[in-house]
């Protein structure tokens, strides 16, 4: 299994793919470890904590304000800790009820998509996330003009030198 983290643009499909996705896993429902998450979700919960700003500590800090109780960094690594079945040492999953703050401090929910996607729904990022992407993509595109008007600008320019 890769360790690295997919890029946000594989993770970022039409509606249509998703459907698609959903009938093929429908399809799939009943292959033997169809649902087996675990390694994968300890891979998308590091590839948050990797792509955080935040230690691992401050994770921890966050996560306990959000909860109302005391999430330590030990239990953060125990969740990442890939199980070593040889030793006959299993890491210890994340508790489901903690994977929220989790997401929320890490700002990334690939872990709660990951989950929905196994289970066949889908995990959308909120409205307001949505309207700054939105801002984001408007951003660029004014950027694109602009670029173009230069290009368009220097292309005149260079039209008439040659005419002369």
């Amino acid at each position: 299994m890769s360790k690295s983290r997919p890029k946000i643009d594989d993770r970022q499909l039409s509606i249509f793919q998703k459907l698609q996705e959903l009938q093929d896993l429908t399809n799939d429902a009943h292959q033997e470890g169809q649902l087996a998450v675990t390694e994968r979700l300890r891979a998308a919960i590091r590839a948050a904590i990797e792509s955080c700003p935040l230690s691992r500590h401050q994770i921890a800090g966050e996560m306990s304000h959000l909860l109302g109780e005391t999430i330590t960094k030990e239990m953060i690594d125990s969740w990442t800790r890939e199980s070593d079945e040889l030793n006959g040492r299993r890491g210890r999953h994340i508790p489901a009820e903690y994977l929220p703050a989790f997401c929320k401090v890490t700002a990334d929910i690939w872990p709660l998509q990951l989950l929905g996607r196994t289970a066949g729904v889908f995990v959308f990022e909120g409205p307001d996330a949505l309207r700054s992407e939105i801002q984001k993509f408007d951003e660029e595109i004014t950027k694109l003009k602009e670029r173009k008007k230069r290009r368009l600008n220097f292309l005149r320019d260079m039209e008439s030198e040659w005419t002369r």
